[in-house]
């Protein structure tokens, strides 16, 4: 039962970051990989607070944890886009560019991470 919770919610995740890419590459254009970077940064914050906020039997348990934070997180964020997406500049002779998106990819999910998991314990009973 456990792999099909986490399939489903790996499903469910994989069409948030499709949808948000989309969204972000009419808004935004395609010159940067800003869906990528939203849903690293996001998928950050939001495991933080789903290992947090369901740590405790009392909000959902292990049921919750699997569909939420290995399923949705898992199919939501996107490292190996952000890899290739970086190679592919350094590639493309914009190592400046890769090396600004590699470090603001690192900053800004590290930050969104920390305050994932803050929020998360402040939801957590007890």
């Amino acid at each position: 039962m456990s792999w099909l919770l986490i399939g489903l919610g790996g499903a469910v995740g994989t069409l948030m970051r499709y949808g948000l890419t989309l969204a972000l590459a009419k808004t935004a254009g395609t010159a940067f990989p800003f869906g990528t970077l939203l849903a690293n940064a996001l998928g950050s914050f939001l495991l933080g607070v789903v290992a947090e906020a369901f740590a405790g039997a009392s909000l959902g348990g292990t049921d919750y944890r699997l569909i939420l934070g290995v399923g949705v997180m898992g199919g939501f964020t996107t490292y190996s886009s952000f890899n290739l997406e970086t190679l592919r500049m350094v590639e493309q002779g914009e190592p400046a560019r890769a090396l600004l998106y590699a470090l603001t990819m690192a900053a800004l999910c590290l930050g969104c991470g920390v305050g994932g998991i803050r929020l998360g314990r402040l939801l957590a009973p007890g």
